[in-house]
């Protein structure tokens, strides 16, 4: 028996549909617009975003390596975007504003946490540069997609993170997901026996650009993945899984001839090799300085060493080694310098401000001077990106930008590293340690390539970084006590 008020309620559910079917037959027949018949799909997946975004979240986890540019089905388009993850993102970001409207939570600990602070300071320092730009227009858009790529991810990522579970899946959403395009990837090469010159450029699309993107994400992974084989906290059969996916990640770095990703993972296993002999800090100090005196002492003599390497990159591996120190022909190399010289070049004339995010491929061109350009330089420069995540910003967003980015790198590994050592539970610090050896990878890269305006590194960058900081808040016990307490 249906009582009276459930029969006033069906009869209004009644109402609405007959209403949007008048509304909708309306508009197509006598207007040919069709967008209307969209709707109950936008409002399905905005209620199941509202109720269950925790799946939302793990689902763009897992498209972010699979997603497609639109610029791939259509090359004349005159705006790009991510068409799997990006609408995605914005429609996380918008139910992350509705719950903190509505609810008005927030935790302190978080909001006040080194990497928050400091990737706030970053969004305030882009907006304050956008309004200043020199093309208004294409840094506010610059800004807003980096609205998209980090508000959702980092703090809906430390909602999910306070239960050490759900980075599990986090991480395997990605891996998984990331093993496809690995074996993909593969297999395209062996079609060429491993050998056919610049392969690694074509092979990993359409799901990279190119191959130094997709060897910077998986030395990203490698290390987390490798952390969890050798975990004795981990199930033999999660240990012998991880381990696969290591190797695999592993053999897909070598093969992706990204040199800047075998240097991080060269820099990141001598920073695990130094953690685990507990080589003293003042040593490793010391060092350094040697090396810099060293450096400052025969740099002329180096320099015409490396203008005398003549072997540009290669098929083979020993020879792509030796490329990374020719600076005279190799065009890859050289094009680098001339991008980095052209980023200075902007920083001298705009230091404080900037020619505004986003603007460095629409300006630097008048700074390259022909003694540096390559045979991959572009006539009008309009192409490409300063290649470092350092100097991009210097160009862009002046002195603050470039400090920005480089007080974001200290904090995550200065909060990695203390949640390493200060960590009563032995799994978390495990994976903190995992997750900031994955960062060093990246930021030895950055000096090298910036991929952080592109979702299939934002994506799991700032993932990440919503690990350290749920690790460090909820799960480091000295933390997780205190904000108990509070």
């Amino acid at each position: 028996m249906f009582t009276q008020e459930s029969k006033y309620n069906n009869l209004f559910i009644i109402s609405i549909g007959l209403l949007y079917i008048f509304i909708n037959a309306f508009f197509v027949y006598y207007h040919g617009i069709i967008y209307f018949a969209f709707f109950p799909l936008i409002l399905i997946v905005g209620v199941v975003t509202l109720l269950a975004y925790d799946k939302i979240f793990y689902l763009i986890a897992f498209l972010t390596p699979l997603s497609l540019s639109l610029s791939y089905f259509n090359p004349e388009i005159s705006f790009d975007l991510s068409i799997l993850t990006e609408p995605l993102l914005i429609l996380l970001l918008l139910i992350l504003i509705f719950k903190f409207f509505l609810y008005h939570q927030s935790e302190v600990a978080v909001i006040k946490h080194p990497i928050t602070i400091s990737l706030l300071f970053l969004l305030f320092w882009t907006l304050i540069t956008s309004a200043t730009s020199t093309m208004p227009g294409v840094s506010f858009k610059f800004l807003i997609s980096k609205l998209w790529f980090i508000i959702p991810i980092f703090f809906f990522g430390i909602i999910l993170f306070k239960k050490i579970s759900n980075i599990k899946v986090f991480i395997w959403a990605s891996s998984i997901a990331l093993m496809i395009v690995v074996i993909y990837s593969t297999i395209r090469l062996g079609q060429t026996s491993f050998l056919a010159r610049n392969a690694a450029h074509f092979v990993v699309k359409p799901f990279y650009n190119d191959h130094t993107a997709y060897g910077a994400i998986l030395a990203l992974f490698a290390p987390v993945l490798w952390g969890l084989t050798f975990n004795a906290n981990y199930k033999p059969q999660i240990k012998i899984i991880a381990g696969f996916f290591a190797s695999m990640f592993t053999l897909g770095i070598i093969l992706s001839y990204s040199r800047a990703s075998w240097l991080g993972i060269i820099a990141a296993s001598g920073v695990f090799v130094i953690i685990k002999l507990r080589i003293k800090i003042r040593y490793i100090l010391t060092i350094m300085l040697i090396g810099i005196a060293f450096l400052s002492a025969f740099w002329f003599q180096i320099i015409d060493k490396l203008e005398k390497n003549n072997q540009d990159s290669s098929s083979n591996i020993s020879h792509h080694i030796s490329s990374i120190t020719n600076i005279s022909t190799d065009a890859s190399n050289v094009e680098r310098l001339n991008r980095w010289y052209c980023a200075v070049e902007m920083f001298k004339e705009k230091p404080l401000v900037g020619w505004g995010p986003g603007t460095y491929q629409f300006q630097y061109a008048p700074f390259q001077k022909k003694r540096m350009r390559t045979i991959i330089s572009t006539n009008f420069g309009n192409i490409g990106n300063a290649h470092s995540e350092y100097l991009g910003p210097l160009a862009e967003q002046g002195i603050l930008g470039s400090l920005a980015f480089i007080w974001l790198t200290l904090t995550i590994l200065i909060t990695g590293f203390r949640i390493h050592k200060f960590a009563a539970d032995k799994k978390v610090k495990s994976l903190a340690l995992s997750i900031t050896l994955g960062f060093i990878t990246y930021f030895i890269h950055g000096l090298m390539n910036n991929f952080l305006d592109s979702d299939k590194i934002a994506i799991p960058f700032f993932g990440f970084a919503a690990v350290l900081v749920a690790l460090d808040v909820f799960h480091n016990s000295k933390n997780s006590q205190k904000n108990t307490a509070g």
